[in-house]
């Protein structure tokens, strides 16, 4: 039977995204001198298609439609990454030095969203078949050596480094590596990887990142910029160590992470009210996109955001309980992988603009505008309800 808890609560965050699309974009509308409901009927439309793609998919067996499913949107979607820099501006426009979004008239489709749910779904699938049978043979055995363990997962390292260049460097996009490595050291952990190995791996991660971040002029601001928060922060909080805290002095300061941080804040417990934000009236750009958690804090309080976030955990709890209860390998992983394709977006996006985190352009599941983030997420919804059907009770 289909998880209609699960499909339920997807429904109502999407159904919630739409909301705030119309709120969130009072100011936007005005800037671009759009239609007043221009953004909104765009979500509709999009959250509409969505909650049906995922009730359709959900219908369909698992055993039938999940493989072409799944390698139809990595194949498609990686080929689309590697050519949209290559495209004319027609159907490939360069937003912040990066064409990510590919043009088709007035659909604007955005792969690596699509590229995600095809990712979790071929390492679902791969590990279930290369990685899980040899951990659960030797499970009584012998442990594996780093060399052992190493060997088996080396192809899909190298597969996600040529993956991380592709949308590092030619999508310019490293919040979506964080993402999708975060991933796939989870799913090897869920796949039988060994603590020590998981270690190693993530210390070889984060100095990956390191280097994308010192290798990038862009980056090192937006990094000095975070620092330049926290270092004021510590300043107001431990002044007696604010001497030993290196400075970082800059021209100009980083306003949209402490305009953000003033919305959470004018918003108090209750919020002031659905469609009564000021914030989002010229002080946070694209509001409605990266910082809708910011905008919706501000106008319906701590109180009622804490409720959104209680929806997206209870999402992440069915899809980790269809995981536990599955008896098939590749519906295991690929529920695990896609909760935390949906967490670690979450958290990221939370983390950044709270200024605890350097602030990566993440869209929250569900909640920011964008009708590719909800197709994309709505085909995972679909299949991880298709496979609900064949859990155990």
């Amino acid at each position: 039977m289909i998880d209609r808890p699960l499909f339920l609560t997807a429904t109502v965050l999407i159904v919630i995204g739409i909301v705030f699309s119309y709120s969130l974009s009072a100011y936007t509308v005005l800037l671009f001198n759009t239609p007043p409901w221009h953004f909104f009927l765009r979500q509709f439309v999009a959250g509409m298609a969505g909650i049906v793609l995922m009730w359709l998919i959900a219908r369909q067996n698992p055993e039938k439609i999940a493989t072409p499913l799944g390698f139809t949107l990595l194949i498609v979607s990686i080929l689309m990454m590697v050519a949209l820099p290559f495209l004319p501006e027609q159907f490939a426009k360069e937003v912040g030095g990066a064409k990510r979004w590919l043009r088709l008239g007035p659909l604007s489709l955005a792969p690596v969203e699509f590229f995600k749910i095809g990712f979790v779904y071929f390492l679902a699938w791969s590990f279930s078949r290369k990685v899980l049978p040899k951990h659960v043979a030797r499970a009584k055995e012998v442990r594996y050596t780093l060399k052992e363990e190493l060997l088996i997962v080396l192809p899909y390292l190298i597969v996600f480094v040529a993956i991380m260049f592709i949308i590092a460097i030619f999508q310019n996009d490293l919040g979506q590596v964080i993402v999708l490595a975060a991933t796939l050291l989870f799913l090897m952990i869920f796949a039988g990887s060994s603590i020590r190995f998981f270690g190693m791996t993530l210390l070889v991660g984060l100095l990956l990142i390191a280097g994308f971040i010192v290798t990038s002029p862009h980056r090192i601001e937006r990094f000095k910029g975070w620092w330049y928060m926290l270092q004021n922060a510590i300043a107001e909080l431990f002044p007696q160590w604010a001497a030993a805290v290196p400075k970082v002095n800059l021209a100009e300061e980083p306003y949209q992470v402490s305009n953000s941080l003033h919305a959470i804040h004018h918003g108090g417990l209750f919020g002031v009210g659905l469609g009564n934000g000021v914030l989002k009236l010229g002080f946070l750009s694209e509001v409605h996109t990266d910082f809708v958690l910011a905008g919706m804090t501000e106008e319906i309080g701590v109180v009622g955001v804490a409720a959104v976030v209680t929806l997206m955990m209870f999402v992440i709890f069915r899809l980790l309980k269809i995981a536990g209860r599955s008896d098939n390998a590749i519906y295991y992983l690929f529920c695990a992988g896609l909760a935390m394709i949906i967490g670690f977006s979450f958290l990221m996006n939370a983390l950044g603009i709270s200024g605890v985190i350097p602030l990566k352009g993440i869209a929250v599941p569900f909640l920011s505008y964008g009708g590719s983030q909800i197709l994309a997420l709505s085909i995972g919804m679909g299949l991880a309800l298709s496979m609900s059907k064949k859990a155990k009770l």
